[in-house]
C-alpha cells in the first residue's frame, strides 16, 4: 500500500482569493471530496460540545491548584509543585499539568484557561485518530472512527475538565498513528517516533501509557514490511529503548537534584519519584494498597471516602470483576459501541484469514484490538478505577468500528454482509437499552425510540439496496441508529454541565456533589479575599492537614497554603522541626485541622496542643475540623537562620 500524502496540492498562484481560502478545507487529491469537510464538521461540533460552559466548569481542585502554582514559578513548573512555595509535589508526574500551567501563564487565571488545553486535546485526538485509521482502512473507516470517538459520553466528559487523561490519549493515538505509518512503509523512524510519543504519554499518566506497547509491538511484528522476523524484533526493541529513555528522563533528572533544592515527592515515604510512580501509582493502584504506601492516611481522607463526599462517589465502590466494564456506570461511560467493535474484530479475522501477513485491516484489528484488550484486563482487575480512566478504551473501540466498515467491502454490500450489519445494529440497540435500564435517570422514551429506529434500520438493510443512493441511505440510517443513544447521553451530560468524574444519567444528588465546587466558586473567592486582607503579603494564608484542605484556597488565591503531609497527609513534609520554625517566625499563623477523630500525625497533634483553638463552630464536612491560631513565638526557639518551609530562604523575624 502506498504512502498517503497528508496535504492538498497548493492552488495556482493566480487562483481567486476565495479558492485559496477554501484550500485548507478541501480534501487532498487522493481522498474523496467529502472526507475533509466531514472530518472538520465532526471536529467543530466536538469543539463546541467540549467547550460549552467551560468558564464555569467543575474542575478537579487538586490538579487546578497545582497548575496555578506551577504557572507562577518556573521552579514549581519544572518540579510539579503543588503549592506556590514548592514544599511538596503533586502525587503524579506533572506532564499534563505543564500544558495547563502554560495556558494559565499565557491567559491568566481563569477556569476556562484551565479547561482549554483539554478541549484542544480532545479535538486533536479526533483528527489524529482519523488519520491513523485512514492509513490502514481508508477514509470512510477514519470518519466512522472520528464520529464514534466524538459522540461517546466519556470522551465528552473527559474533555470538559482538567484531568490528565486527555493528553495521555492524544499522545497514545499519535503513537498508534506513527505505528500505522511504519506498518505501511517499514520506516524505522516512524516506529521510533511512536516510542517517543509513548514516552511523552508516560509523563502524563505514568505506567498506563506503557499498556499500549504490547498492541503497537504486536501489530508491527505481524505486518511490518521487513521480511525477517529478527529484523522486526530488533526494530521493536530499539523503539522500546527509546520509550524507556523518554519515559524515565524527567524522573532521573529530578532524582539527581538534591532534596533541599526541590519539593518533597508526594506519594512516597522516601522522597523518591520512582517510588511515587511504580509503587504508589503503579502496583499500589493495582492491589489497592496505594493509600498506605507512605503510612496511615489522614482521618480527613478516610472520612471523605467513607462519607462518599468525593468527586468519584458514583464509581468508587465498584469492585473488580470481569463484568466491571460491561455494566453499571463504567459501561454507561464507554460501552455503547462494544457490540459493534467486537463484531468488527471478529468479522475482519474471519473474512481476511487467507490474506497475507501484511494485510492492513487485520493489522489494524491487532493494533486496536490489542489496545482495548490489555487496558480492559487491567481496568477490570485493578482495585482503584476512576470513571474517566475508561476514556482510554474509546479510541480502540472507535477504530475497530471504522475498520469493520472497511471490511464490509465495496458497495452495494452482499446479502451476507447486510445481515451481519443488521444484527450488529440490533445488538448495539439492545445493549444500549440494557445500559439505559441501569442508569438512575435515563428517559424510557429515549430507549423506546432507539429500539424502533434500530429495528427500522435493520429492516432497510435486509432489503436489497436500490443503487448507490439506496445503499448510502441504508448505511446512514444504520449509523444513526447505532449512535443515537451514546449521542443522547453525551448531549445530556453537556446540558447538565457534567465533567470527567460524572457518568451519564447519574443520580441528581451525585451530580450535585460533583458540581458543588463550581457552584461555590464565587463564595470561595470572596472567602479567600477576606483571608488575604488579614494576612501580611509575605506570609502563608494558612496551613492545613493534607493538600485536600489547601487546594481550594490555592486555586482561588494563588497564595501559599502550607499542606501538611501532602495529598494523603502521611508524607514527612514539612518535618515537625521545620513546621515549628515557620510558626515561631510567624510565616504561618492559622491552621485548619480535623478535630474528630484525632489523627496520629505528631505535627497535627503538636499544633493542637500548642496553639489556640478558635471559638467558631467546627465545620462538619466530611469530618469536623476547626481553626487554630499560633501566635508569634509559639513553640521552641529556632536555631540561627533556619530555612523556612514557606520562603525557602533564611527567615527574618516578623514584626
Amino acid at each position: 500500500m502506498a504512502v498517503i500524502p497528508e496535504t492538498a496540492p497548493a492552488p495556482a498562484s493566480g487562483a481567486p482569493r476565495w479558492r485559496r481560502f477554501l484550500t485548507p478545507w478541501r480534501s487532498p487529491a487522493d481522498q474523496p471530496a467529502w472526507a475533509r469537510p466531514a472530518l472538520l464538521a465532526i471536529a467543530a461540533v466536538a469543539a463546541v460540545t467540549y467547550g460549552r460552559g467551560m468558564a464555569g466548569a467543575s474542575v478537579e481542585p487538586f490538579y487546578g491548584a497545582a497548575a496555578r502554582s506551577m504557572s507562577e514559578s518556573w521552579h514549581d513548573f519544572i518540579f510539579g509543585a503543588f503549592d506556590p512555595a514548592g514544599t511538596v509535589t503533586v502525587d503524579k508526574l506533572p506532564g499534563a499539568l505543564w500544558v495547563q500551567a502554560l495556558s494559565l501563564r499565557v491567559f491568566g487565571f481563569h477556569i476556562w484557561a484551565l479547561v482549554l488545553p483539554q478541549v484542544a486535546e480532545g479535538v486533536l485526538t479526533i483528527l489524529v485518530l482519523y488519520r491513523a485509521v485512514r492509513r490502514l482502512a481508508g477514509p470512510a473507516a477514519g470518519l466512522t472512527a472520528a464520529a464514534v470517538l466524538a459522540v461517546t459520553p466519556i470522551t465528552v466528559l473527559l474533555s470538559r475538565g482538567n484531568v490528565s487523561d486527555s493528553l495521555l490519549i492524544l499522545l497514545l493515538v499519535l503513537a498508534a498513528d506513527a505505528t500505522s505509518a511504519a506498518l505501511l512503509t517499514g520506516s524505522l523512524r516512524q516506529l521510533l517516533l511512536a516510542g517517543v510519543w509513548v514516552g511523552l504519554a508516560f509523563q502524563a499518566k505514568m505506567i498506563q501509557a506503557w499498556l499500549a506497547l504490547p498492541a503497537l509491538a504486536a501489530a508491527y511484528l505481524l505486518a511490518a514490511p521487513a521480511a525477517r522476523l529478527r529484523t522486526r524484533c530488533a526494530h521493536v526493541a530499539l523503539a522500546g529503548l527509546v520509550t524507556a529513555v523518554v519515559s524515565l528522563s524527567w524522573m532521573t533528572a529530578v532524582s539527581l537534584v538534591p532534596s533541599q533544592d526541590r519539593p518533597y515527592v508526594d506519594g512516597s515515604p522516601d522522597d523518591s519519584v520512582y517510588t511515587q510512580v511504580f509503587d504508589y501509582n503503579g502496583l499500589g493502584r493495582l492491589t489497592g494498597n496505594w493509600v498506605s504506601v507512605a503510612g496511615p492516611p489522614s482521618p480527613l481522607l478516610v472520612a471523605a471516602v467513607e462519607s462518599g463526599r468525593l468527586l468519584n462517589a458514583e464509581t468508587i465502590g465498584i469492585k473488580p470483576g470481569w463484568h466491571r466494564l460491561l455494566a453499571g456506570p463504567f459501561a454507561a461511560d464507554s460501552g455503547w459501541l462494544l457490540p459493534a467493535a467486537a463484531a468488527a474484530a471478529l468479522g475482519v479475522f474471519i473474512s481476511r484469514r487467507r490474506q497475507g501477513r501484511r494485510d492492513p485491516l487485520r493489522a489494524a484489528v491487532v493494533l486496536w484490538g490489542g489496545w482495548w484488550l490489555v487496558l480492559a484486563v487491567f481496568f477490570s482487575a485493578g482495585t482503584y478505577l476512576n470513571s474517566y480512566y475508561v476514556a482510554a478504551l474509546i479510541p480502540a473501540v472507535a477504530a475497530l468500528c471504522g475498520t469493520g466498515i472497511a471490511a464490509c467491502g465495496p458497495r452495494p454490500w452482499p446479502a451476507r454482509v447486510r445481515l451481519i450489519v443488521a444484527a450488529t445494529v440490533l445488538g448495539c440497540a439492545g445493549y444500549g437499552a440494557y445500559l439505559m435500564s441501569g442508569t438512575a435517570s435515563g428517559p424510557v422514551v429515549l430507549t423506546v425510540v432507539a429500539l424502533i429506529v434500530a429495528a427500522a434500520a435493520a429492516a432497510q438493510l435486509l432489503l436489497p439496496a436500490s443503487g448507490k443512493a439506496g445503499h448510502l441511505t441504508a448505511v446512514a440510517f444504520a449509523g444513526a441508529a447505532v449512535l443515537l443513544l451514546p449521542a443522547a447521553a453525551s448531549v445530556s451530560c453537556v446540558i447538565r454541565g457534567l465533567g470527567p468524574f460524572d457518568t451519564p444519567f447519574e443520580p441528581p444528588e451525585t451530580a450535585h456533589n460533583n458540581q458543588a465546587l463550581a457552584a461555590a466558586a464565587p463564595a470561595l473567592t470572596r472567602a479567600v479575599q477576606r483571608l488575604e486582607l488579614q494576612t501580611p503579603p509575605a506570609d502563608a494564608l494558612l496551613g492545613t492537614d493534607t493538600s485536600g484542605l489547601a487546594q481550594n484556597d490555592i486555586l482561588y488565591s494563588g497564595r501559599e497554603v502550607l499542606p501538611i503531609g501532602g495529598y494523603l497527609g502521611n508524607v514527612p513534609a514539612p518535618t515537625l522541626a521545620t513546621l515549628q520554625a515557620d510558626i515561631s517566625r510567624g510565616y504561618v499563623r492559622v491552621f485548619v485541622l480535623p478535630v474528630s477523630p484525632p489523627g496520629p500525625d505528631p505535627r497535627v497533634r503538636w499544633i493542637e496542643s500548642h496553639c489556640t483553638r478558635q471559638p467558631q463552630r467546627p465545620h462538619r464536612r466530611p469530618v469536623p475540623y476547626a481553626t487554630f491560631f499560633c501566635g508569634p513565638g509559639t513553640g521552641p526557639e529556632p536555631s540561627s537562620s533556619p530555612t523556612s518551609t514557606i520562603s525557602g530562604t533564611p527567615s527574618p523575624t516578623p514584626p
